[in-house]
């Protein structure tokens, strides 16, 4: 492919060379067409049962892209009691947010109880701590647990949440230790749910964890819903033509899975799932400019404004982002290509965008358009060298260019002092 930006004409007819002018760079850029789109295509994995698609909103918490949401009909998952509040502003009612935190102190479960947000219990000693705050406060009763399915799955270590060998959910061998927390504090147990990781363009690691949760679930009695989780993955090497997420594949294959379970468990309870990055990673490019090209020991390092600080997921995960060079307004085709390095302006040797990639010839003062950084970009942003993080800007449906976030400012920095 020569411009994935071009083929599905991302900025609907928009300059980026004068949105980037406009707004600054570094800077994030949405299309809301994108994401409804993606959003659309989760809300549908299930359709013969009762179901929901949970976004999983720490991969992007914009309160613009948390009322697309609200406007699909998605409802959300949240990690902390910030994510709580942000759903919340964004106007979703207490029954649309499902709460899945993970070793949280007194004060985050008590924001959830008190505001009739059912959580999901990630250990024993949690259920134990919420317990003995319905207690004190007189309500709650209903909770959900995490469970550890024994599998996992995705393109780093560092995003496995299931298996042997993470700090998530309780283990299967631990589950018999769950009903008497529950008889001590009267609490009753609705729901149970997992995540095995991120990430993934195989299905089947996730069917396998489909099926063996549900043989878990055949041993709870009355459950109101079961949560597959997420990590359905999406293409990071478009340039290279790679293959979407199987989705329909993926649907026919789940079926007879549920309809087995549906029939032993003698009803469906509500099904979930929580989609993040296919939500909104593929809807987010990053503009960024070329600031310094030079040659160190016969490499070409293209020097940009695009630091770790603003995407992290290259120098943490070893993440790989295609790259599109933007002169005049214009992509530069992919002819004539020379192996390069794109990297940022932070002070450490990991800050790579890109490590020994083929690319066109950049020029001084060109545009670098990182894509598919709508997930877990914007949200693991820092202030690392004391920078301030960008501005959010979004392509919307009728073509018009609006601001979401401004761009932090040095005074912005200075004001916790």
């Amino acid at each position: 492919m020569n411009s994935y930006i071009e083929s599905i004409d991302f900025f609907r007819g928009n300059d980026p060379e004068q949105i980037a002018e406009k707004y600054g760079t570094p800077l994030y850029v949405y299309s809301e067409d994108t994401i409804r789109n993606r959003m659309e295509t989760v809300n549908k994995v299930i359709t013969k049962y009762d179901y929901t698609a949970n976004y999983s909103v720490k991969a992007n918490t914009n309160l613009t892209i948390l009322k697309l949401a609200l406007d699909e009909g998605i409802n959300c998952d949240a990690m902390s009691m910030g994510e709580l509040m942000m759903l919340k502003k964004a106007g979703f009612p207490s029954d649309r947010i499902f709460f899945v935190p993970n070793n949280v102190p007194d004060e985050e479960l008590e924001y959830a109880i008190k505001n009739d947000i059912i959580v999901s219990l990630d250990s024993l000693a949690q259920i134990e701590r919420y317990g003995k705050l319905v207690a004190k406060l007189g309500k709650g009763h209903e909770c959900a647990a995490r469970i550890n399915p024994g599998v996992g799955a995705g393109h780093s270590e560092k995003v496995v949440t299931g298996g042997k060998k993470t700090k998530f959910g309780i283990a299967e061998a631990d589950i018999p230790k769950i009903q008497p927390i529950l008889d001590k504090y009267d609490l009753k147990l609705i729901g149970i749910n997992q995540h095995i990781g991120s990430q993934f363009l195989d299905p089947q690691p996730y069917l396998d964890a489909v099926e063996n949760l549900l043989r878990i679930a055949r041993g709870f009695k009355g459950l109101k819903f079961i949560d597959f989780g997420g990590g359905y993955g999406i293409p990071y090497h478009k340039l290279e033509d790679e293959a979407d997420y199987p989705m329909e594949d993926f649907k026919t294959r789940l079926l007879p899975i549920l309809d087995a379970f549906v029939s032993d468990y003698g009803y469906a309870p509500l099904f979930k799932s929580e989609p993040g990055r296919f939500c909104v990673a593929e809807g987010g490019v990053i503009l960024g400019r070329v600031n310094a090209i030079k040659e160190n020991a016969g490499k070409t390092y293209i020097g940009t404004d695009i630091g770790m600080n603003t995407l992290i997921r290259p120098a943490m995960y070893d993440s790989y982002h295609d790259i599109e060079i933007i002169r005049d307004g214009k992509t530069v085709p992919r002819e004539n290509m020379s192996e390069a390095s794109v990297t940022g302006q932070i002070c450490e040797s990991g800050d790579l965008l890109a490590k020994d990639r083929m690319l066109p010839e950049a020029k001084e003062g060109d545009l670098v358009c990182v894509l598919d950084a709508g997930a877990y970009g914007y949200a693991m942003a820092s202030t690392y060298n004391t920078r301030p993080r960008p501005a959010e800007v979004m392509i919307c449906s009728d073509g018009s260019v609006k601001q979401i976030r401004r761009r932090e400012t040095y005074e912005d920095l200075m004001a916790l002092f």
